[in-house]
C-alpha cells in the first residue's frame, strides 16, 4: 500500500487500513506524518476546549499531499511571485492549514499549534491574512474563500496579459495554480454558486477546487438540509468535474493515488476550472466520533483522543507528539521549494532580459507605486450650473486614467451603463468565443462583466486585490451594497485596495422607488472599520476623491455617486474652495464674506452639498454668517490632525446642521448637542427626485430653518444627546423633534 523505505517509525493498528499511496511515493514515514497531523489537530482542540478537529483529521492526507507533493511553494518566501496559491475556504478547519505550515517550515512552530485559538497566538480560530505567515486569504464566513479564489485566478490571467501575453500555456513565470479546499458548507452558500458560475464562464483553467464531501455540518447529517448533486451542478457551470470516493469499497480506504491522479488530470485541464469531489468520513479514524456532528465543531474528549492515539500507534499519554524523523521528512519541503524557486528564477531572469519595459512595470506594481506624473491625466471639469452626475464624472475619470494606470481594471454587476464603469475603448475580459456584438475583447481584456452577481463580485474584487499587482473596481447600485457586505467587511479586515463604485446613491434616483433608494446604507457602511465611504459633491470632487482612493493602497473604499446631475461648482473664481480639499475628507467649501466668524456651520455630503449652499444663500440674506463644509469622507476627515479638524469645525461654533438624504445615525458626533440633523428616517417613494426632496423636507428652506433652530439652541443649557430625530418625519419637516 505504501513504499516501505523506513522501518523505524511505529505503525498504526491494522484495523486502520494503510492509505493507497504508491504512486505518491509515500513510505511509512509519510503515513506517520499524516497520522501526526490528525493527532496534532485533536490535541490542539482538546487543549483549548473548542474548535473543529474532525475535518482537519480526515483531510490530513489531502493537505499533506498538496503541501508535500503537489504545490509549488517556497517556505522561505511566502510572497514568491511564482508560487501556487492555497485557499482554505472552510476556514473553521484552520488546523488543516496551520499544521502544514508548521510541518513544511513556513515559520509556525509546535508551540503555535499548542496555542491554537488563544490570545496573541499566530493560530487564531480562522486563518487571517497578514496575521499568519503563509495564509493567503482571510476565510471565516463560508464560501468567501472559494469566491475570492475565483478573483485570484482572474487576476492571474490579467497579470499574465500585462506581463507575458505571448508565452505558451505553462511556460510563463507568471503561470501558477490556485488550489482551494472547500466543504459542504461552502457549497451551500450562495456566494459560491455565483462565483463558480462566473468561473466556468471565464474558463479559469488554473483554478482547482477540492470539495470535501463528508455529509456533516454542525447540525450533524447534511441529509436534513442538503441533497443536491454538487458535481452535476458544477458540470453545468462548465467545470471539469471528478469524484474520488474513499468509501466506495464499503470500507474506508484513503486512496491517495486516486486523489493524486485526479489532481494531475485537473492540472492538465487548461480550458475549465476543476472540481474534485472527495468523499471522506469526518474525524477519521476516531473510533466513536468519526462521521458524526460531534467531530465537526467540538473537542473529541480526552478518552476519544486517547483511543485514537492508540489506534494510530501513538502513546495516549503523550500530547503534541512530533517525531524527529517525521519533522525531518516534512521539512524537506523547504529544500524542494528552494530548488523550484531557483529554477523559476532562471526563467524569470530570461523574461526580464527579453521584456525590459514589462519588467519595469512589474517592479512598479510590486512596489504598489503609482507612476510619475499620473495625476496629469486626471480631468478637471469646467463650472457648469446645469451640472453632471458624479457617476458620469467617475466614468470620464476612469477613461482618462486607462492609458497611464494599466493596473486599474474593473466593471459592473450588469449595470455598466448606469454605473459608468467602462473605460472608453478598453476590451472586455472574456474568453474570445464569448464576445458579443456590444462587448469585444479576449482573455486578457480589461472590462469585467460580473453579471448579476453582486455578492460574488465583492469577493472576487477581494481576491483580485490579494494578488497585489492590480487595482480592481466593481460597480452596482448603492442599495445593493447589502449583497456585497460580507465581502466588503473581509476586504476591510484584510486591508485590501478594492474600490466599490456604488451609484444611485439616494432618493435622487427617483422613480425606481423605495426598493432601490438607499436610506440606511451610508450609516451601515460607515460602521465597517477600515472602509472609506466616499460621497463627492460634484465632478471635481469626484476627481479629487478618485486620486485619494488610488493613493491609499492599504484599505478598500466605497465611492458613492449620484444618478442625477449636480452643479459643477465655480472654484476658479474663488467663490468656492478648490476641490482638492476633498482628499482630507472634509473641508471649508464656502465661508462668510469678509472673513467673518461663522455663526452656523452647514455640513453636507454628495448631492446635499448644493442644498446646503442654497440654504446658505437664504441665511446670508437674513444677515447670518454661514460656513458650508463639504464632507465627502467621514473616515478621511477623522484621520486628520485635531488642529485641522478644529479649523474646519471650530469647537466654539456649536450651531451646526448636517444634511444627508439618508438616516441621520452617526451625524450627532459632528453636529454636537446643539446641532440639527436634516435626514431621511424612513423609506422613499416612487416619483421624480425633485418632488421627493421636497416632500421629505430635504430642501434649502428646511436646512435654513434647522440652522435657525440650532442657533437658538446654543443659547440654551446643553442638552446631552441633542435633539433626537423622529422615526418617520412628515413631509416638509426637518426630521428633528423640538
Amino acid at each position: 500500500m505504501v513504499n516501505e523505505k523506513s522501518g523505524s517509525t511505529a505503525r498504526h493498528d491494522r484495523s486502520v487500513p494503510d492509505p493507497v499511496a504508491e504512486q505518491a511515493g509515500w513510505d511509512e514515514v509519510d503515513v506517520r506524518a499524516v497520522d501526526t497531523v490528525r493527532l496534532l489537530a485533536a490535541d490542539a482542540v482538546q487543549k483549548v476546549g473548542n474548535g473543529h478537529p474532525g475535518t482537519a483529521m480526515s483531510l490530513a492526507p489531502l493537505a499533506y499531499l498538496l503541501f508535500q507533493n503537489v504545490m509549488r511553494h517556497d517556505p522561505a518566501d511566502d510572497r514568491w511571485l511564482g508560487r501556487d496559491r492555497f485557499v482554505l475556504s472552510c476556514g473553521h478547519s484552520s488546523l488543516t492549514l496551520y499544521i502544514q505550515l508548521y510541518l513544511a517550515g513556513f515559520g509556525l512552530e509546535l508551540s503555535d499549534i499548542e496555542a491554537y485559538r488563544t490570545w496573541d497566538s499566530a493560530t487564531p480560530g480562522h486563518p487571517e491574512h497578514r496575521h499568519t505567515r503563509g495564509v493567503e486569504i482571510t476565510t471565516g464566513p463560508l464560501g468567501q474563500g472559494l469566491a475570492g479564489a475565483v478573483g485570484m485566478a482572474m487576476a492571474a490571467r490579467r497579470e499574465r496579459g500585462l506581463l507575458d501575453p505571448d508565452a505558451e500555456a505553462g511556460t510563463s513565470p507568471f503561470d501558477h495554480h490556485v488550489y482551494v479546499v472547500a466543504s459542504d458548507g461552502d457549497m451551500m452558500e450562495g456566494v459560491t454558486g455565483e462565483a463558480a458560475s462566473l468561473a466556468g464562464h471565464q474558463e479559469l483553467g488554473d483554478l482547482i477546487v477540492f470539495y470535501d464531501s463528508n455529509h456533516i455540518s454542525i447540525e450533524d447529517d447534511t441529509d436534513v438540509s442538503f441533497s443536491e448533486d454538487v458535481p452535476a451542478r458544477y458540470a453545468a457551470y462548465g467545470w471539469h468535474v471528478q469524484t474520488v470516493d474513499w468509501t466506495s469499497t464499503g470500507s474506508y480506504v484513503e486512496d491517495v493515488d486516486a486523489l493524486l491522479a485526479a489532481t494531475r488530470a485537473a492540472r492538465q485541464e487548461t480550458g475549465r476550472p476543476s472540481l474534485i469531489m472527495l468523499r471522506t468520513l469526518i474525524g477519521w479514524p476516531a473510533p466513536n466520533k468519526q462521521n458524526t456532528g460531534k467531530a465537526h465543531g467540538s473537542a473529541l474528549g480526552e478518552d476519544e483522543v486517547a483511543a485514537t492515539k492508540s489506534l494510530l500507534g501513538f502513546d495516549p499519554e503523550q500530547h503534541f507528539t512530533i517525531e524527529d524523523e517525521v519533522l525531518a521528512r516534512t521539512r524537506q519541503a523547504s529544500d524542494r521549494g528552494r530548488q523550484a524557486h531557483a529554477e523559476w528564477d532562471e526563467r524569470f531572469a530570461a523574461w526580464r532580459t527579453a521584456n525590459p519595459e514589462r519588467a519595469a512595470l512589474l517592479d512598479r506594481l510590486q512596489e504598489q507605486r503609482l507612476p510619475d506624473g499620473w495625476t496629469d491625466a486626471l480631468p478637471a471639469f469646467p463650472a457648469d450650473a446645469k451640472g453632471m452626475a458624479t457617476r458620469a464624472a467617475s466614468g470620464k475619470i476612469l477613461s482618462a486614467l486607462a492609458p497611464v494606470l494599466p493596473e486599474l481594471w474593473g466593471g459592473s454587476a450588469d449595470l455598466a451603463g448606469s454605473n459608468n464603469t467602462t473605460m472608453d475603448g478598453e476590451p472586455s475580459f472574456v474568453p474570445s468565443d464569448r464576445q458579443t456584438k456590444d462587448w469585444k475583447g479576449g482573455p486578457y481584456g480589461r472590462t469585467l462583466h460580473f453579471g448579476i452577481r453582486e455578492h460574488a463580485m465583492g469577493a472576487i474584487l477581494g481576491g483580485i486585490a490579494l494578488q497585489s499587482l492590480t487595482r480592481p473596481y466593481g460597480g452596482t447600485f448603492l442599495t445593493f451594497s447589502d449583497y456585497m457586505r460580507p465581502a466588503v467587511r473581509l476586504a476591510a479586515l484584510m486591508q485590501l485596495p478594492a474600490t466599490y463604485i456604488w451609484t444611485h446613491d439616494s432618493i435622487g434616483l427617483g422613480e425606481d422607488g423605495p426598493t432601490h433608494q438607499p436610506v440606511e446604507h451610508l450609516a451601515a457602511l460607515r460602521a465597517i472599520p477600515g472602509l472609506d465611504v466616499v460621497r463627492p459633491a460634484d465632478a471635481n470632487e469626484t476627481t479629487a476623491c478618485w486620486q485619494a482612493i488610488l493613493e491609499h493602497g492599504d484599505r478598500p473604499a466605497g465611492l458613492v455617486l449620484s444618478r442625477q446631475n449636480l452643479p459643477v461648482l465655480d472654484r476658479a473664481s474663488g467663490q468656492y474652495a478648490p476641490a482638492d480639499g476633498a482628499a482630507r475628507g472634509g473641508y471649508v467649501l464656502a465661508d462668510p464674506a469678509g472673513g467673518a466668524v461663522p455663526e452656523v456651520i452647514l455640513v453636507a455630503t454628495g448631492s446635499e452639498v448644493q442644498i446646503a449652499l442654497d440654504a446658505r444663500t437664504l441665511l446670508t440674506a437674513d444677515g447670518l454668517a454661514v460656513r458650508v463644509v463639504s464632507m465627502p469622507c467621514r473616515e478621511w476627515f477623522a484621520a486628520q490632525p485635531p488642529a485641522y479638524q478644529d479649523g474646519v469645525l471650530p469647537p466654539h461654533v456649536r450651531a451646526r446642521v448636517s444634511v444627508e438624504a439618508a438616516v441621520g445615525q452617526g451625524w450627532r458626533d459632528v453636529v454636537g448637542d446643539a446641532g440639527r440633523i436634516v435626514s431621511l428616517e424612513h423609506y422613499g417613494a416612487s416619483a421624480d427626485y425633485q418632488r421627493l426632496y421636497t416632500e421629505f423636507g430635504i430642501t434649502p428652506q428646511a436646512v435654513a430653518a434647522a440652522a435657525r433652530d440650532s442657533i437658538h439652541d446654543t443659547q440654551q443649557p446643553p442638552r446631552p444627546g441633542g435633539h433626537q430625530q423622529t422615526a418617520a418625519p412628515t413631509a416638509g419637516g426637518t426630521g428633528d423633534r423640538p
